[in-house]
């Protein structure tokens, strides 16, 4: 199987939302991307520009970091659905088995997909699993804390030889990073795209990798609905599946992610985090991603610490309005 590490770059409406496309407020008008095989060598690489269709005129800060002009898109870009199609040909026959994709954070896979849709292009296979590597990155230099492509290139000391925020050079730069930084056991490290999600129970997702226990919910019609189902709010070890003892019960932290820890009497402490997502502007519903991982005695204690000073602010609301 391959690496397929590719970056986009996209415009948007140049007057903001009043102007944005409902279907496609991002526009790509390039794609770049490498192709690498188990070793992480680069063994080919494919670029096109893309004549824009919805917004030809360039956003102001888009026109700032491009290195080409509204010009060279009219006269050397090609239209979207056909670079597309030229983009999943060249990566391989079928995605998550014949290649997997790479990117810097988790938007271009993403309107990549948007982009397909506004244009009823045939959808990827469902679910869509892929790397991304500022997160994985992240995880082990950065304490978990998002950097920028350049803040990475220039940390592992890698040349610099292309100008940044061309989709191919920053494609080159992605897998430069993930070939330099020696980011472990690789292939476990992957995590699920949200672009499409479950709408029913038997499309839910639940998967162990990486040492965690990652799941996805279908839609519920509020938080209060999702948190009241017995599957949702209980938390399991990752280790031998068994239902858990509280140890700290579910409580919303000042980040807005939801925090729960059990603990096995075999395995010890774990803690779940459940982030809601919005399903879209046209419904209320949400969707649930869930995590479950091991943690040590310590964590449990700043877990301990979010859920007093949360339970400290509602305090001093209530307060407030009694005052009022």
């Amino acid at each position: 199987m391959n690496y397929i590490v590719f970056d986009l770059e996209w415009n948007q409406s140049p007057r903001g939302n009043a102007g944005s496309h409902p279907r496609m407020p991002f526009e790509i008008i390039e794609i770049g991307a490498v192709k690498l095989n188990d070793k992480l060598d680069i063994i080919d690489d494919f670029h096109t520009l893309i004549k824009p269709k919805i917004y030809p005129k360039f956003h102001k800060m888009i026109k700032e970091i491009l290195s080409y002009s509204e010009e060279d898109l009219k006269n050397d870009g090609i239209p979207f659905k056909e670079a597309c199609t030229n983009f999943l040909k060249w990566c391989g026959k079928k995605c998550g088995e014949d290649f997997v994709v790479c990117t810097w954070g988790p938007s271009d896979l993403y309107y990549l997909q948007n982009n397909m849709d506004f244009y009823y292009m045939e959808k990827l296979p469902y679910p869509v699993k892929f790397y991304n590597v500022q997160q994985i990155y992240a995880d082990k230099y950065d304490h978990g804390s998002i950097s920028k492509l350049e803040k990475a290139v220039v940390s592992l000391g890698l040349e610099e030889n292309e100008p940044f925020h061309t989709a191919i050079s920053d494609a080159r730069y992605t897998a430069a990073v993930m070939k330099q930084a020696k980011l472990g056991n690789f292939m476990d490290k992957y995590t699920f795209d949200i672009y499409r999600h479950p709408k029913r129970k038997d499309e839910e997702i639940s998967e162990f990798h990486d040492g965690v226990l990652e799941e996805i919910t279908m839609e519920y019609p509020s938080r209060i609905a999702a948190m009241a189902e017995p599957g949702v709010s209980t938390i399991r070890c990752v280790k031998c599946g068994r239902k858990l003892s509280k140890k700290i019960n579910w409580f919303q932290a000042l980040n807005s992610i939801e925090y729960g820890v059990g603990r096995c009497l075999i395995h010890g402490y774990m803690v779940s985090t459940i982030k809601i997502k919005k399903v879209g502007d046209s419904t209320d519903n949400i969707f649930l991603l869930k995590k479950t991982r091991p943690c040590q005695k310590s964590e449990l204690e700043d877990i301990k610490r979010k859920k007093i000073t949360v339970q400290n602010k509602k305090k001093e609301r209530e307060l407030k309005l009694q005052k009022k």
